[in-house]
């Protein structure tokens, strides 16, 4: 039974999903401190939240049973990623649950900026009729700049070209083509956008590269009498420098949902007669809480149900489709990592390469590589390794991960070869899939065979010369150990040179037996690998 912690509260809808959906036990536990929400933690599978609850460092730590973090919204700020990813959880998000109240939301606090009605509200409440006073500009005709063209951007966007504005926008990652479509002019530059534009809109998240974007030097090369509007996150637009730019009289207002500090400790931006303020609303409508709300139970019960991953913050997403597509490719680079890492014990990892070939060259080989380290790293490390954290704990290691890839392959459909610089040298491997789920190994240094790459593996290094083969068995025997299938790989597939041997055994010899098979005069070397067996499930994944 997979347990899911309810710490901010969510709409009915949501609730009835995470109770109905079979496996799944929704676990109900508002206000909690950060010390009882650590300790909730360790007893839990997901949790959901909102904006309340804080998924600190301090709260992540030590939490193996934790596989998943869902925020029913947008902005993960209350999320640690760097903590969450270095604990293995996968972090989501629902972006498109409140894409159209968002969109609406900003356009319409455009609007009142620009005709000046929540002043003339407080004005007609007052009893006065003050008209002069509260004369505004349209907005047909305007120019209006939008940073961040994702879901949000492109729907106030659409938006602004039904009212008549000309729409430009600043987006690293969106083509040409597809800003055309929406009848955008695209700009790669934000220096260039803000000085042709009245109204300005940001709908990006808050990162380092986005944090203070809209700053000092650049509300002071916007055209004089242009407006501001932050519907997306604070700390976007440099809140001191906004409210110099409004005192000053360059920029004529600004209209803001959120803040750096919320509710704001500084007022001084707040209380400005030319500044629309509210709390936050950008989400809050009835239709947008059910949808975040439904959205993010979806997410995370079909995640710990099917290993489906969507809207993925920490990691690539991906489909349980595509996950069954990948399993026996994920199952052969973790594999290819459990024996690498028992192959070179006792020695220091320096860099790890990984190379696909053929029809692994097309798979998702991010995710590839990430298992591939998991098994490289789980067997020696206390903490909790995943294909989430493995790479990024690699990373903090010193281990420098890096991955190739070619259409071609010369003989095998699909093939998949690492090479590890240790401080005593190399070690190369490498692994293919037979009828579409047989693991084999083909391949250890200079020396290729065919073996299988699951259960109890008794490599040995040894000259190829009669006699040994029987030798071998008849130790194995004596010491009541079954050989399933063994693969010989001969130096230029000539007899009597240096060879290398993998044995798959159905138990594993004592130390009595090792000893007396390294005993041989031509046994170089000798050492035993424990992999799964065959079929065995990902550990990492929630369903197995």
């Amino acid at each position: 039974m997979y347990r899911v912690l309810i710490t901010d509260g969510l709409h009915a809808a949501g609730m009835q999903i995470l109770e109905q959906t079979e496996g799944v036990e929704p676990v109900v536990m508002p206000d909690l401190s950060p010390e009882q929400l650590r300790e909730e933690l360790k007893n839990v599978d997901g949790i959901i939240v909102r904006g309340k609850t804080k998924l600190t460092p301090e709260v992540l730590e030590g939490q193996p049973r934790l596989k998943v973090a869902v925020r029913a919204g947008v902005g993960v700020d209350n999320i640690n990623l760097d903590a969450a990813t270095a604990g293995g959880i996968l972090v989501m998000n629902t972006p498109t649950g409140n894409t159209t109240s968002t969109g609406e939301h900003a356009f319409a606090m455009m609007m009142a900026l620009s005709r000046n009605i929540a002043p003339a509200a407080a004005s007609m409440r007052a009893g006065k009729w003050d008209k002069k006073m509260f004369q505004g500009t349209q907005l047909s005709g305007k120019t209006l700049a939008v940073i961040g063209l994702g879901r949000i951007g492109l729907t106030v966007a659409s938006r602004a070209q039904a009212f008549e504005m000309k729409v430009l926008g600043y987006d690293p990652f969106l083509s040409e083509e597809r800003a055309k479509e929406y009848g955008i002019e695209l700009y790669r530059d934000v220096d260039e956008i803000v000085s042709k534009c009245d109204f300005l809109t940001v709908h990006t998240p808050l990162t380092d590269e986005t944090r203070g974007i809209i700053n000092a030097e650049r509300l002071a090369s916007m055209k004089k009498g242009a407006r501001i509007i932050n519907c997306a996150r604070g700390g976007i637009v440099d809140e001191t420098a906004l409210a110099d730019a409004i005192e000053s009289g360059h920029i004529a207002g600004a209209a803001l949902d959120v803040f750096t500090k919320e509710p704001p400790v500084d007022r001084r931006l707040v209380d400005l007669p030319q500044v629309v303020t509210t709390p936050h609303l950008g989400a809050s409508t009835d239709e947008a809480q059910e949808m975040v709300a439904v959205e993010a139970a979806d997410i995370i019960t079909d995640y710990l149900v099917n290993n489906n991953i969507r809207y993925a913050i920490n990691m690539a997403p991906v489909s349980g489709a595509e996950m069954e597509d990948l399993k026996h490719y994920l199952s052969l680079t973790y594999r290819l990592g459990l024996l690498s890492a028992q192959m070179i014990k006792g020695q220091a990892l320096q860099a790890a390469e990984i190379d696909f070939r053929g029809e692994a060259a097309d798979k998702k080989t991010r995710l590839l590589t990430s298992a591939f380290a998991v098994g490289l790293l789980e067997a020696a490390l206390d903490a909790n390794v995943n294909i989430i954290n493995a790479t990024s704990i690699a990373k903090s290691r010193g281990i420098a991960l890096t991955e190739t890839a070619s259409g071609s392959s010369e003989n095998f459909a699909s093939m998949i070869s690492i090479k590890l610089t240790t401080d005593q040298g190399q070690f190369e491997a490498a692994g293919t899939i037979f009828g579409h789920q047989f693991l084999r190994l083909v391949k250890l240094g200079p020396y290729c065979f065919e073996a299988f790459l699951d259960g109890v593996l008794l490599v040995y290094r040894h000259r190829d010369v009669p006699g040994l083969i029987g030798y071998i068995g008849t130790v194995l025997g004596k010491h009541n150990v079954n050989i399933a299938n063994m693969a010989l790989g001969r130096e230029a597939n000539q007899p009597g040179g240096d060879s290398v041997a993998v044995l798959n055994l159905d138990n594993e010899p004592s130390a009595e037996a090792l000893a007396e098979v390294l005993n041989h005069e031509e046994v170089s070397g000798v050492e035993i690998v424990r992999l799964p067996t065959a079929g065995a499930s990902l550990p990492w994944l929630s369903g197995s």
